[in-house]
């Protein structure tokens, strides 16, 4: 069964036999699993309870069977578009601050945040040597439950970001209808989509389930896994970006906090400082590969409750209604 999307070659060129085969073997096992009709228009498959698309899945079992994390590694983990841009800035922001005078700045000036963090999925399944090891930073959208067991198991630290389900969903539709586009395909109605969402089908998704794995490890492995919310990080930015220090390791000091980095961070790192700079208004993400993405399109508005002016009331309280009983009895309550 051929998948209706081109797959991405997970080895490129210049690797050896072995390894395209391994990528060839990726594509036949894949063409065993269902598949639905995906947000994009193309097909996602279902793996382990969970919606991929072909080139993220081919990455994810490539990562399950290969990957080994340095202990030091701290994971970016995310649903799409539930804030994954700005929590990267600000990892990276923070993580990177007294490497070098004028690095960090420099360094999210020149590129976007997701190319100064790489995707365990893409960048590291193609090859492990995609990053720089003096920064553990690495990103992820698999869910807790798919993650390689040799993250798992290891001393690795997960900082995981969500927000309201209604803006998540508004902000992946346009998105994906903006990448559409960009390639002359009509995208998806907005309400065609929402249906999809509301059953379960998204990349990642179900989007509960994704929650519901990070909010359930992160009471079993409090000191391990860091939640966060959008929403509260956007109300207290400033307690949050501390909380991130803390957590990675890299407290701001006394002098740090007293001589404004906090906030000097915070502002580099807003969305309208980042949607306004040149590489973020017309560079391009993962130029020369088959996911290349306009920058652009990854900065929409960053606001909370923008899902009203795009949903209706009913829409709304349809989707509150779903998030309400999937995630009843785990003691976890999103934002709304």
């Amino acid at each position: 069964m051929e998948s209706s999307l081109p797959s991405t070659q997970i080895w490129d060129s210049g690797d050896s036999a072995e390894r395209k085969n391994e990528a060839k073997n990726y594509n036949e096992v894949m063409s065993t699993f269902p598949r639905v009709k995906g947000l994009n228009g193309y097909d996602y498959y279902l793996y382990q309870g969970f919606f991929y698309a072909p080139f993220f899945l081919e990455g994810l079992m490539a990562v399950q069977e290969c990957f080994n994390p340095q202990s030091t590694d701290i994971f970016v983990a995310s649903c799409p578009k539930t804030g994954t841009t700005w929590l990267k800035a600000l990892t990276f922001a923070i993580f990177t601050r007294s490497r070098l005078s004028g690095s960090t700045t420099s360094s999210l000036l020149a590129k976007m945040p997701h190319d100064c963090v790489p995707l365990l999925e893409y960048d590291l399944a193609q090859n492990p040597s995609n990053r720089d090891l003096a920064i553990p930073l690495v990103s992820t959208h698999v869910p807790y439950s798919c993650l390689p067991k040799s993250i798992i198991s290891s001393s690795c630290k997960i900082i995981y970001i969500c927000r309201d389900a209604k803006d998540a969903f508004v902000s992946l539709w346009y998105f994906l209808a903006r990448l559409q586009m960009s390639k002359n395909v009509e995208p998806l109605p907005l309400e065609e989509a929402f249906e999809l969402f509301c059953n379960g089908i998204a990349n990642f998704g179900p989007y509960w389930d994704h929650v519901l794995g990070y909010w359930r490890a992160s009471l079993e492995f409090p000191e391990k896994i860091l939640f966060l919310t959008y929403e509260e990080m956007k109300k207290d930015t400033a307690a949050h970006a501390k909380k991130l220090a803390e957590f990675m390791g890299c407290s701001f000091t006394l002098e740090e906090e007293e001589g404004g980095e906090v906030q000097k961070i915070i502002s580099m790192c807003s969305f309208e400082k980042l949607s306004n700079l040149e590489v973020n208004k017309n560079g391009k993400h993962r130029l020369d590969t088959p996911i290349a993405i306009q920058n652009s399109f990854y900065f929409r508005k960053g606001e909370i409750g923008d899902w009203a002016n795009h949903l209706t009331p009913e829409m709304g309280a349809r989707l509150d209604d779903i998030m309400e009983r999937k995630l009843k009895g785990s003691g976890l309550k999103l934002p709304r």
